[in-house]
């Protein structure tokens, strides 16, 4: 009996999230980044310091500092894609996944008090690859459900959505890329790639959400917060969101989408609130919201 509750507790520490202060970073070596300019690591770590000088502690109100330092940054897709995975830094350039983890990235090095540009490379690995550490490019998360499984289970974050009011769920298979390999470049020449893929799909994956029409309910709005993560839940098949950004909350208590847009082609601050953005959206029926662990 006793050694039955050792293990069973050894089983649960092993569920639990680890702490991310805990973590120990798989930093890439320089061979294995690649950067967009020479200025990528100047530029980083000017916006450390401008964190670090804000004195602010707390994560959404530093996720909020560092989105607006970066209002009007070029909107560019497909900025990680190279023959051979590589670590991508380019603070210049931001599709609406690489704008997350930049702030991320940004806010968790200012946070641990290590404002040098290799501790925000170090950050940006372990946000955007499965366990932290880079490999090929089946090693790097691609859906956001998986994205938040993984980083939760490693202290990063934490998905708030079941607990705002009137938080539904859906249930659906998260397989879009192996269904259609042709419309990326490390797919659709390399099956044994595609079966790695594959193998990291999600089936039958059941995830929180908040439909749209809930977005004007005066509970919603009082339980988000400025600088939370926001993704855009999608009705298209083999895929759970569309889009990324984070809310800003404005003096009327109305959350709103900064995001790198790809139709404004830059970060911007949507004019209209959240709620009114999405009536537009014929795809897009929902959100999830994420917020990081301290």
């Amino acid at each position: 009996m006793k050694k039955m509750l050792f293990l069973m507790v050894i089983l649960l520490a092993s569920c639990a999230p680890k702490q991310a202060s805990q973590q120990v970073a798989h930093a890439a070596t320089m061979p294995q980044m690649r950067f967009h300019c020479d200025g990528d690591t100047t530029a980083i770590n000017e916006l450390l310091k401008k964190g670090h000088e804000s004195g602010l502690n707390d994560a959404n109100q530093l996720i909020e500092f560092y989105a607006r330092q970066l209002l009007g940054t070029p909107y560019v897709a497909h900025t990680l894609e190279a023959d051979k995975e590589v670590l991508t830094i380019n603070i210049h350039e931001l599709d609406c996944l690489t704008f997350i983890e930049t702030l991320y990235a940004l806010t968790r090095a200012t946070l641990n008090q290590r404002l040098s540009w290799r501790d925000y490379a170090a950050n940006i690995e372990n946000v955007r690859y499965r366990g932290g550490e880079m490999g090929d490019y089946s090693t790097r998360i691609h859906y956001i459900s998986e994205w938040i499984i993984d980083n939760h289970m490693r202290g990063n974050l934490v998905e708030v959505t079941p607990d705002l009011p009137h938080a539904d769920y859906m249930v659906k298979n998260i397989d879009y890329m192996t269904k259609n390999p042709g419309q990326y470049r490390q797919l659709k020449d390399d099956t044994a790639m595609v079966e790695k893929i594959r193998r990291y799909e999600l089936r039958q994956h059941r995830f929180p959400y908040l439909k749209r029409s809930w977005l004007n309910d005066k509970e919603v709005k009082a339980a988000l917060r400025s600088g939370d993560f926001i993704s855009l839940v999608t009705k298209a098949d083999g895929l759970d969101v569309s889009h990324n950004g984070i809310i800003i909350i404005d003096d009327k208590g109305d959350p709103y989408l900064l995001d790198a847009s790809m139709s404004g082609g830059k970060v911007v601050l949507e004019p209209k609130p959240l709620f009114k953005f999405l009536e537009r959206s014929k795809t897009n029926i929902g959100v999830r919201v994420f917020r990081m662990m301290p």
